[in-house]
Order: C-alpha cells, then sequence, then structure tokens
C-alpha cells in the first residue's frame, strides 16, 4: 500500500517518486529532505510506502553499478512500537524484468555506527563518501543475490538516529521494509514470493532480531529461512571481553548509541563517566566504524569511571539493559543457518553457542556450522557459497538438512565450496569493474509451483 500524499505536496504516490539524484554528492540522511516523514504517518499501517525515489549505485561512491536501485521511506516502529519513518534501499540487477516471479532477499549490512555516513541507504549511493564504513564493501556479497535474479532489500536496520545494538527495533524496520517492498510495483515481488533474511556481524544480529520479532510482529510474510552469521549472540557479553582490547570502539559506540533510549543507562554515565569518557563517547557518535576503531584501540572504560567497572557493570540498570539485549530469548518459526569463527576475534564463540542453545531449545531449526581456521573478517566471504546454496534451496523448497551443530576445519575445505568461492570471486570483479550481473542463465523462482527453473536471459 503506498500513501496518497507526500510531505511537500498533494501530488499522488505515482508523480512522487523521485528520478536519480543529480548533484554531484548524495546528502547525508540528516540533511536530506526525503528521510522527513509528513505529519500524521504515524495513522498509515506499518510497512506503509511514504515515499520513494530512484538512486544510482555505485562500489565504494566511485565504481558505477549496473544495478536498478529504489529507496522506500516507509512506516515502521521504534523500541517502544512508536511510529517512525524508516528507509530501505531496494536492488534489482540492471535489465531485469520486473513481470518476472522473484524471490526476496533482506540482506542487513554491518552498519556497526552511530554516524549517517555509514547508513546503507547513504554508503552505497553513487558519490558518496564512504571512507571507514562497512556496507560499502558489502556489495561484493550481495551481488551474488542479484547476480541470480533476486530482489534485495537493505534497510538502514538501526533507524535514522543509527543506535547500534538496540534491541527488537531492527526486527521491526527489516520486516516493515519487507512489507514496503512487497509493495512496491517496480520491483516485481509477488505478494505469495518468499522470503529470506541475511546478515552478517552487526547484520547477523539484526538479522537476528528480525527472524526473532516476526512471528508476533509480522506473522503474515513467508520467510523460509534466516541466515545468520557471526551473529553476536551476547551484545553485553561483547562489550566485556572486548573493553580494553583492539576492537575497543565497538562496545564504545554500542553505549554510545544506546544512552539515547535507556534512560537508567543515560543517568548511569552522567553520574560516573568523567570529562575524558564522555567526550570520547561523542567521538564514538561522529565516528564511521573503522575510525571508531582505529581512535580507540585498546581504550579500557575503567580508566573513565569513578567507580570500578565491575561495580558499575553491576548496577541494576545496566543488568537490565545486557538482559535486554541478549538474543534467543524468542523462539524464530523460520529454519535457521548460522556460521560462526570458532577463533572469531571480535566475537565469542561461546556467546553464539548460547544464541544457538537457546533458539533449539525453543524448539527452531538450526543448521549450525563452526569453522577453526577462519577469523571474523575472512568468514564472511568463505561462508558466502554456503549461504547462497542455502537460501537457493529455502527459495526451492527443497526438504531441510537435518538440524545439527558441526566443526569444520574450514568451509573452503570442499570441491563444491571450492567452485562456490570462484563464482563469488568473479561476481566481486564484475562489481569492482561496474559490469553486468546478469547471466546468460538464471533460475527463476515460481511461488506457484514452488520450484526453480532455468530460464534464457532475453538481455
Amino acid at each position: 500500500m503506498t500513501v496518497p500524499f507526500n510531505v511537500d505536496s498533494n501530488e499522488t504516490p505515482e508523480s512522487a517518486a523521485e528520478k536519480p539524484q543529480r548533484r554531484t554528492r548524495p546528502l547525508l540522511p540528516s540533511d536530506d529532505p526525503f528521510y522527513v516523514a509528513p505529519v500524521g504517518f504515524g495513522a498509515l499501517a506499518p510497512g506503509t510506502v511514504i515515499r520513494s525515489r530512484e538512486i544510482d549505485v555505485a562500489l565504494l561512491g566511485v565504481v558505477p553499478q549496473q544495478i536498478s536501485a529504489w529507496q522506500l521511506l516507509y512506516r515502521s516502529s521504534d523500541l517502544h512500537l512508536t511510529p517512525e519513518a524508516a528507509v530501505t534501499t531496494v536492488l534489482l540487477p540492471a535489465g531485469a524484468d520486473p513481470a518476472e516471479p522473484r524471490p526476496l532477499v533482506a540482506y542487513q549490512c554491518a552498519i556497526d555506527a552511530i554516524s549517517d555516513k555509514c547508513f546503507p541507504s547513504y554508503a552505497l549511493q553513487r558519490g558518496a563518501r564512504t571512507a571507514g564504513s562497512v556496507p560499502p564493501l558489502e556489495l561484493l556479497v550481495i551481488a551474488n543475490a542479484l547476480q541470480r535474479g533476486w530482489a534485495v532489500s537493505i534497510a538502514d536496520h538501526e533507524g535514522l538516529h543509527g543506535y547500534f545494538a538496540a534491541p527488537r527495533e531492527p526486527g521491526y524496520r527489516i520486516l516493515d521494509g519487507i512489507r514496503a517492498v512487497k509493495s512496491f510495483a517496480p520491483v516485481g515481488v509477488l505478494p505469495d514470493a518468499p522470503i529470506a533474511l541475511w546478515g552478517y556481524s552487526g547484520g547477523g544480529m539484526a538479522t537476528s532480531w528480525a527472524a526473532e520479532m516476526a512471528p508476533e510482529y509480522a506473522p503474515e510474510l513467508d520467510i523460509v529461512g534466516a541466515a545468520l552469521g557471526a551473529p553476536v549472540g551476547d551484545p553485553g557479553e561483547t562489550f566485556i571481553k572486548l573493553n580494553g582490547t583492539t576492537f575497543a570502539g565497538l562496545p564504545a559506540i554500542v553505549v554510545a548509541g544506546l544512552r539515547h533510549i535507556y534512560p537508567g543507562l543515560d543517568r548511569v554515565l552522567r553520574e560516573h563517566v568523567n570529562f575524558e569518557g564522555r567526550r570520547l563517547l561523542e567521538l564514538a557518535e561522529r565516528s564511521s566504524t573503522i575510525f571508531a576503531i582505529a581512535r580507540l584501540a585498546n581504550d579500557d572504560f575503567d580508566s573513565y569511571i569513578d567507580a570500578p567497572l565491575a561495580d558499575v557493570l553491576a548496577l541494576p540498570e545496566i543488568l537490565e539493559v545486557f538482559e535486554d539485549l541478549r538474543l534467543g530469548q524468542r523462539t524464530p518459526r523460520c529454519p535457521l543457518f548460522v556460521v560462526q569463527a570458532v577463533h572469531d576475534q571480535i566475537i565469542s564463540v561461546d556467546d553464539v553457542d548460547g544464541q544457538v542453545r537457546r533458539y533449539i531449545d525453543g524448539g527452531a531449526h538450526v543448521t549450525y556450522v563452526r569453522d577453526r581456521l577462519s577469523e571474523h573478517i575472512l568468514l564472511m566471504p568463505i561462508a558466502a557459497p554456503a549461504t547462497l546454496k542455502w537460501l537457493e534451496d529455502r527459495f526451492a523448497r527443497r526438504p531441510l538438512p537435518t538440524g545439527k551443530t558441526t566443526t569444520v576445519l574450514s568451509m573452503a575445505f570442499s570441491p563444491s565450496a571450492i567452485i562456490g568461492l570462484l563464482a563469488t570471486g568473479v561476481t566481486a570483479i564484475k562489481v569492482i569493474f561496474g559490469k553486468s550481473l546478469r547471466r546468460k542463465t538464471v533460475r527463476e523462482f515460481h511461488p506457484s509451483e514452488g520450484e526453480t527453473r532455468a530460464q534464457a536471459d532475453s538481455a
């Protein structure tokens, strides 16, 4: 459903869609009127499209891509289910026929920042200044979904304020983004099209929230599976383990964001954190992910508070936040594919083990692969072929494999994995050089049959 009014005029939804921006550089979301919802939008149903526009996508803001792309502003909800506007970026391979039936992948980027220059809706655009943000690099992986003819929705799952690691609300934004895409005719996602969720690291955490919240928040969506890569498991424990390490900037970003939505946490920070600590939290709010990691490496919160860190972490206000952030307290209804590096230097395998165990105890179907040789960054591309194959099987409605936990030496050590890695490498090269992602033969999904078939591409 599309809203029959625009923030600035009474034009119809069809005429309200904007053409690709012709300015040299896109505006940051905080400066862009496209992100401003009209008065009264809260009365709309969740997932209602408020406004749309075409955009140009470019790798690192520089290399133009042969991808059709739109942005949708739609009605969603925050942590407390208060209406808010959210944005998703919708991608199709250039030249894709919107009349062809296709599945939808909701891909969650590792935004991992408060700064809006890290939001996918900005960072994926041509001309965007993306230094230090992660989502532009994930286009190399996302392209593999487009290569298969799938539609891809990439929500700004942290919201317009960028509250990294906030619970539940990423799920609301992702699920409402799916609702918005399904109602947006140019993409060609039919009402009964199957949907899959996919994300890694911070994106895996957001994907977990979408899978957990779907049964109660969006039960009508046909989510056939969720692929969770290094999905954090227990953000509170991750904060403790990363404090004082090379990656101390990540928990600093989390605290800087969460203080805005947890009054008790904000009160503890104001009472116990010194001037220098508050200054560093403000720096974390302004920084891109990689810059925050570099600037705050090895910082220890103990240096910026007036009491032992263990005592502060034991305060009821902090324990309440940690408990709220823990994943696995709700059981997804869709099957799950989880991958995690045993020796991950950022996310503890123990925490992901706990998340998986809670899902299994709740009755979820989980295929969990633990990789001994990979570390956090390398596992993402290494696991991509197996993840894509699992998603293909879910779209084709093939029988689920037996749910189990497997620890392997490496997900790269099999003939099929090697072939898959070569294929994803070729796709990455296409993205790097801005080549077409269309191929001569694609596998199309037909909802009425619940299967795929090979079809010649007329392009």
